[in-house]
């Protein structure tokens, strides 16, 4: 467990009692908060939850379970600690520069539809915005990108596209794979704002990807650095979201630590295995992108 304070305490009933809150804290956060703790490792809920307690003065998951049913702004708290969002412009920019050549090759196609799911803050799908933009082979007004998250606050964040010093400091550093920037974000002080032009092309809704279907579905779908985090059943599950998702000839990414489960894995051909792009390995790909855009 995370917290210290049962350790030592030479007590396997008290280890089973911790255990029986626990699952009952888990519970409630999956019933009252929406939240699907059973899609996560338990350590990995552990330790986020543990963190919160500890904020809290508060060393008994039944006590923490009270404060919650009580304290709209401690559950709002918790939720944004439960989930993932760690992430950058352009993580990995090995993959960003095969992705803009894909970019490049679908828009040759007509329009372009990208799905940037879980996408945290926004700065995923902010990336691939700018790569339209900035690819003299791409026509960004016929790319549309969908950004997607479990978290209200995090989406409200995403659609106002300003970053601030302490969280990128080596903003400029991350921004490296574009010919410029100054197109793409606008510097006041230590805020970093996303410019309207590359908002335009990207919109963000709510979306979870253990309980919902797809939005619709993508010539491109980005779901990076998230199955880390989760079991193998939902990592099973979301793949089968994900993969529902990819047109037929489309592309899917994921990260660089990550692998498609076995059950998956027959339906998509590597394209860069290493950097983790795959294409799905339906027949009549490109007609069927064809006959979907007109």
């Amino acid at each position: 467990m995370g917290l210290d304070i049962n350790v030592g305490s030479g007590s396997d009933d008290d280890a089973d009692e911790d255990d029986e809150r626990f699952d009952q804290l888990l519970a409630y956060v999956e019933s009252s908060l929406s939240f699907a703790t059973s899609s996560y490792n338990r350590s990995y809920l552990d330790r986020r939850i543990s963190a919160r307690m500890r904020r809290q003065r508060i060393d008994d998951y039944g006590a923490y379970q009270d404060l919650l049913e009580t304290d709209d702004e401690e559950r709002e708290a918790l939720l944004n600690a439960l989930s993932v969002n760690v992430t950058s412009f352009f993580r990995n920019p090995e993959v960003w520069e095969s992705l803009r050549d894909i970019i490049a090759e679908l828009s040759q196609d007509g329009r372009t539809r990208i799905w940037s799911a879980a996408s945290s803050d926004g700065r995923e799908a902010y990336s691939a915005a700018m790569l339209a933009i900035d690819d003299d082979r791409v026509d960004e007004r016929k790319v549309e990108i969908l950004g997607t998250d479990i978290k209200p606050e995090i989406l409200r964040a995403a659609r106002r596209g300003e970053y601030h010093a302490s969280e990128t400091n080596d903003l400029e550093e991350q921004l490296e794979p574009l010919v410029g920037n100054a197109q793409y974000v606008e510097r006041d002080g230590d805020a970093f704002c996303v410019t309207d032009d590359v908002k335009d092309l990207v919109s963000f809704r709510k979306h979870d990807l253990v309980q919902q279907e797809p939005p619709q579905t993508f010539d491109l779908v980005i779901c990076r650095n998230l199955f880390i985090y989760i079991n193998r059943e939902a990592k099973e599950a979301i793949f089968e979201t994900l993969s529902s998702a990819v047109e037929s000839g489309g592309y899917l990414t994921i990260g660089m630590t990550e692998t498609i489960p076995a059950s998956c894995r027959d339906r998509f051909d590597p394209v860069e295995k290493r950097l983790r792009i795959y294409r799905d390995a339906g027949d009549g790909g490109s007609r069927s992108r064809s006959r979907s855009r007109r």
